[in-house]
């Protein structure tokens, strides 16, 4: 049966593309999240750069999904949703709540037979098709034309010529810089960036994902890992090769719920038994402290809970 499957696109792959945007973001003066899905529907991976503020890790998510399970691009998907009846569009919502958010920036990532293995999007505090205060002309400008800051991340870390799936940046661009115009080679929106080195917190989360990842590989696990803020927000998910889709979920859920309440994932089921709480009991998250204060809470699933939770607690021990 080889080769008769499709697979989603490799995390290694996905990463590359994420540290593109990220690189972009902090060239652009940008604060957000990026994500990629996989055509499968199950995350990748993603990462929020510092500063990022909660809640943009879950649009970006939920754009880069549309783009890969309906294979365009989630402008396309937010124009056929505002055109369609209202059932019909509460429908889809309904029966595919990954989809939540259908806003528009998200595209699909192809390989090299031009089959779609992931979508990739970004959104957060301030990235957005908005020109942030102060910005250069020249920043937000490809190819002597207007762009705008959340389509260059997505354009750029694909490595495509820009397009706006924003409506329309010349509107924006007037408003701003009104008729400015700048020189095809003057235009820097999608020149290399340079690696970024503001990003102390997503590098610090990236460092303990892949602890869980590498000791996960060395015993044979195939596992997804995250690691969210106090308040439970993302900041870093990755889901290895073939990990099962729903360990993003059970590892996103066990951190929130250690950081959260600042206690072990499945204390909480001794503290609530049988009680509803929106994160999961069970073995696999712990809190991460900076002296007594908890800064972050780290989770893993896709394997036994309790094999879950001697990978988390390895990551932690120095």
């Amino acid at each position: 049966m080889g080769g008769v499957h499709p697979a989603d696109l490799p995390l290694a792959e996905a990463r590359v593309l994420v540290q593109r945007a990220v690189d972009k973001a902090e060239q652009l003066g940008l604060r957000g999240a990026v994500a990629v899905v996989g055509a499968s529907g199950a995350l990748i991976t993603a990462s929020r750069l510092d500063h990022g503020g909660p809640g943009g890790m879950t649009r970006a998510r939920s754009k880069a999904w549309i783009s890969a399970t309906q294979q365009i691009p989630s402008s396309e998907h937010l124009h056929r949703m505002t055109s369609l009846p209202a059932p019909i569009s509460t429908g889809f919502v309904t029966a595919s709540p990954e989809a939540l958010f259908p806003g528009a920036g998200g595209m699909p990532v192809r390989d090299e037979q031009g089959v779609v293995v992931a979508g990739i999007a970004a959104s957060g505090a301030t990235v957005s098709p908005f020109l942030p205060t102060g910005v250069a002309p020249e920043v937000v400008s490809a190819d002597g034309e207007p762009a705008n800051p959340e389509d260059l991340l997505i354009a750029y870390a694909l490595g495509v010529p820009y397009v706006g799936q924003h409506g329309d940046d010349r509107a924006r661009w007037q408003a701003r810089f009104g008729d400015l115009v700048i020189a095809p080679a003057d235009s820097l929106g999608m020149t290399t960036a340079p690696p970024a080195t503001g990003q102390a917190e997503l590098t610090w989360a990236r460092d303990l994902t892949d602890r869980v990842l590498a000791a996960a590989a060395a015993q044979g696990l195939r596992v997804a890992v995250a690691v969210v803020d106090p308040g439970g927000d993302p900041i870093q998910q990755d889901r290895m090769d073939d990990a099962p889709g729903g360990g993003a979920e059970v590892a996103l859920a066990t951190a929130a719920a250690a950081a959260r309440f600042g206690v072990p994932s499945e204390t909480l089921a001794q503290w609530y038994p049988g009680g509803y709480l929106p994160v999961l009991a069970v073995p696999g998250g712990l809190p991460v402290r900076e002296g007594t204060r908890v800064v972050a809470g780290i989770g893993v699933g896709g394997e036994e809970p309790a094999r879950c939770a001697a990978l988390v607690q390895a990551a932690l021990t120095p």
